[in-house]
C-alpha cells in the first residue's frame, strides 16, 4: 500500500521536505494556514540552489485539521512542523481523527519535551523526533526559498525502552512495537533520501535526544539573547567581546548538563562551543533567530520548549542552569509585560 503523507502547519520548512518526498510519487497532502489560498491555487514555488527551481502542487491541500479529518484518509506520516508553543496550546489535540493505527507522528520541532503530548495522546501510534537544520524561507505565500543547509535526523522517540541506545530492531531488549517504531524511522529516512536529501539520517532514541540538547545549546544562547540584545544577528553576538563570552557561558552550562541527565556522554563528533561560535563568526549571512521575528511580530515565543522544560528536567534530576534560569525569567516576564501591555491591562502580579 502506498505511503500516505500528511504535513500538519506547512510552512517553509513542512513544504520543502514535502516537496522533495513529493518526487519519490508518495502522495503528499497539507494542511496551511495563512498560505492556503496561494497554495490551494497554485501550490509551491521551491527555488533553491541544490535542488533548482520548481513547482509542487500538492495531492490534497486541506485550510484545517476538520477539512483533513472529513477527507477520511488513513495517513502512514503526519509530519508536524509547526512551532512547539505548549504555554499556548496543545497541538496534540488537533491531531484527533487523523492519527489512526500505526500511524507515525514525525515532530520536526525545536526544543526539548516536544514529544511527550503526543506519545502520551496517541498510544497506538509511533512518535518519530526530528532535528533538522535547514535554511528555508517563505518570503511570500506559496513561495519557498532554500539555501545552503539541509541536515535532518530523524529517530524513534522510545522513553520507556529498556535499551534506548540500540542500533538494530533485531535486539533481543526490545518489545515489537518499539521494533516496529524503528522500522518506521529507517522507512521515513529512506523516503527523504530517496527525494534527494542526502543528509538525513536515522538515530536511536538515546542519539536524537542528544542531538536535541546539542541545538538546544545553540538556540537556548542564540534565541533569547538577540531578543534581549533588541534584534542583535547571530554573527554581531559571536563576534561581540562580551556577548560571546555570554553565549559560550551558557552552552557550556546545556553541554555540560544534558550528558548528566541522559545518562550518556555527547559523541566527540559533536561540535564543542568554541567550534560552533567560530562557525557562526565566519558562516552567518547575518540572519537572526527566528525568536526575535516573534517577538518583534508580538506572536509568542518558544520559551517553554526552548528554555523552561529543559530547567524543569533538569531540576527534576537535581541540577540547576543559572544561566538559562535568568533568561527564562526576563523573557517570560517580557512577554507577559508586551501582551499585557498590548490588552490594555495591567501587568501587576
Amino acid at each position: 500500500m502506498t505511503a500516505e503523507v500528511l504535513i500538519f502547519g506547512a510552512g517553509a520548512v513542512g513544504a520543502f521536505y514535502g516537496s522533495l518526498i513529493a518526487k519519490t510519487g508518495t502522495p503528499i497532502s497539507v494542511i496551511c494556514r495563512s498560505n492556503y489560498s496561494a497554495v490551494k491555487s497554485a501550490g509551491f514555488t521551491i527555488t533553491s540552489p541544490q535542488y533548482g527551481t520548481f513547482n509542487w502542487s500538492p495531492t490534497r491541500v486541506f485550510s484545517s485539521a476538520d477539512a483533513a479529518r472529513a477527507a477520511n484518509v488513513h495517513w502512514s506520516y503526519i509530519v508536524v512542523t509547526t512551532k512547539a508553543l505548549p504555554d499556548v496550546s496543545d497541538d496534540s489535540a488537533l491531531l484527533e481523527g487523523l492519527v489512526g493505527e500505526g500511524t507515525a507522528v514525525v515532530l520536526i520541532q525545536n526544543g526539548i519535551g516536544v514529544e511527550e503530548p503526543y506519545y502520551t495522546r496517541f498510544p497506538a501510534a509511533y512518535v518519530l523526533s526530528a532535528v533538522t537544520i535547514v535554511s528555508a524561507s517563505q518570503p511570500a505565500h506559496g513561495k519557498i526559498s532554500h539555501n545552503r543547509w539541509t541536515r535532518i535526523n530523524i529517530g524513534p522517540y522510545l522513553p520507556s525502552s529498556s535499551s534506548p541506545s540500540s542500533s538494530s530492531s533485531s535486539s533481543s531488549s526490545l518489545t515489537q512495537r518499539e521494533k516496529d517504531a524503528i522500522s518506521k524511522t529507517d522507512e521515513f529516512t529512506d523516503l527523504l533520501i530517496s527525494g534527494g536529501v542526502k543528509d538525513a539520517q536515522a538515530y536511536t532514541h538515546q542519539k536524537l535526544q542528544q542531538v536535541r540538547w546539542h541545538k538546544l545549546a545553540i538556540n537556548a544562547s542564540m534565541n533569547p539573547s538577540s531578543v534581549l540584545s533588541n534584534g542583535s544577528t547571530n554573527a554581531s553576538m559571536s563576534l561581540d567581546p562580551e556577548l560571546s563570552i555570554h553565549l559560550k557561558g551558557v552552552m557550556e552550562e546545556i553541554l555540560h548538563t544534558a550528558p548528566k541527565i541522559l545518562g550518556a556522554p555527547f559523541p566527540p563528533e559533536f561540535a564543542t562551543s568554541e567550534r560552533i561560535l567560530r562557525s557562526t563568526q565566519k558562516n552567518d549571512s547575518g540572519s537572526r533567530p527566528s525568536m526575535w521575528g516573534d517577538w518583534e511580530g508580538g506572536r509568542p515565543m518558544e520559551l517553554e520548549v526552548i528554555l523552561g522544560n529543559p530547567i524543569r528536567i533538569a531540576r527534576e534530576k537535581g541540577y540547576e542552569m543559572p544561566r538559562m534560569q535568568t533568561l527564562y525569567a526576563l523573557l517570560k516576564m517580557a512577554q507577559r509585560n508586551r501582551d499585557t501591555a498590548r490588552s490594555g491591562g495591567s501587568s501587576k502580579l
